[in-house]
């Protein structure tokens, strides 16, 4: 039921049952009171005014003001409260991600628009903004590899680092996964995180570095790091870099697209994560939302309940309408009764 606009409920509605008392008791009222009622014979009624056969046949409401204020008191007795609910969240300690990402020149491939390495960093920086309560830092990998931001839980230094990672050839071409993935294992070994996990993508295979990709997958599962590994380019061909000009612009051309995805499985499958294939900029979209889905922040919600009793204002109607029967009775009634 609703009072003043709030939801009311009653803590002890056991006590309801008590409303079934009261036909019976009206019922017996109305039989002992005939019974009772002593005759008396006159011989002229002249003396009986109408108004006193009116007030003499109202006696009778007073049980029922009697029986109103029972009915009052035994809602009042049922406990009818209000509820206000309040609630606090408490996030757990966050997850640690480091996002290993591929910087090697066949990134710049225009199988996914503009490039495969601006469209990466357009999807990453939207899953960096959804992972509010974690740690996130990044790594980049070539023929090398090195920590571009250490983790961290301030989300506008990673986004300028992410915003400011390109292929520069500041370290050698090619593409070491392994290295890629032991600089991101030496980075979350030592966190102290409840979880832990890379993010690791490459569009090719492992052709450099000198820490085999076997290796490094041993060190994730020996610090219990769980790895998401990506594929990214389009099924067959791709219009990507395969020379450098005179002016030291790369010379584009249709090269084949060779990701190893035997290899990324298996560092997936070994570390309890998962392999995915980014064909377009809409699956890499999707692979991102499913990792954001999977690895969520453990919240925990503390409701808090401030009850309000209602019986009062009940008690008081009860306590009005069995005055009222004690002052009807002891004055207008008096000579009725």
């Amino acid at each position: 039921m609703t009072f003043k606009g709030e939801d009311v409920f009653f803590a002890d509605p056991k006590f309801f049952w008590l409303l079934t008392l009261i036909i019976p008791c009206l019922i017996w009222y109305y039989l002992t009171n005939n019974k009772s009622n002593p005759t008396l014979i006159v011989s002229s009624i002249d003396t009986f005014n109408g108004s006193s056969q009116v007030w003499g046949k109202l006696r009778h409401s007073l049980i029922f003001l009697r029986f109103i204020a029972i009915i009052f008191l035994i809602i009042a007795i049922a406990r009818p409260q209000t509820v206000d609910v309040s609630s606090q969240k408490k996030m757990n300690k966050g997850i640690d991600i480091i996002m290993a990402i591929d910087v090697s020149s066949s990134m710049l491939a225009q199988d996914l628009k503009p490039n495969r390495l601006i469209a990466l960093k357009k999807v990453a920086s939207n899953f960096i903004r959804n992972r509010i309560n974690d740690r996130i830092g990044i790594v980049v990998y070539a023929g090398e590899s090195y920590t571009k931001t250490p983790i961290t839980s301030d989300k506008s230094i990673i986004q300028n680092s992410l915003s400011k990672i390109s292929y520069d050839g500041v370290i050698e071409d090619g593409t070491a996964i392994g290295m890629g993935l032991a600089t991101s294992v030496n980075r979350l070994k030592d966190s102290k995180a409840k979880s832990k996990v890379i993010i690791l993508l490459t569009d090719g295979v492992n052709n450099s570095g000198f820490i085999d990709p076997k290796i490094a997958t041993e060190l994730a599962v020996e610090y219990n790091i769980k790895t998401y590994t990506i594929g990214l380019g389009s099924n067959g061909n791709a219009r990507a870099p395969i020379g450098v000009l005179p002016n030291g612009k790369f010379q584009y051309g249709i090269t084949k697209v060779e990701i190893d995805e035997e290899l990324l499985k298996r560092i997936a499958n070994l570390t309890g994560g998962l392999y995915f294939r980014a064909t377009d900029i809409k699956k890499l979209e999707e692979i991102y939302n499913e990792i954001n889905k999977l690895e969520k922040t453990e919240v925990e919600e503390i409701k808090f309940f401030n009850y309000s009793e209602k019986y009062r204002i009940l008690v008081l109607l009860s306590l009005f309408f069995l005055f009222s029967e004690w002052i009807l009775k002891n004055s207008i009634f008096k000579s009725f009764i």
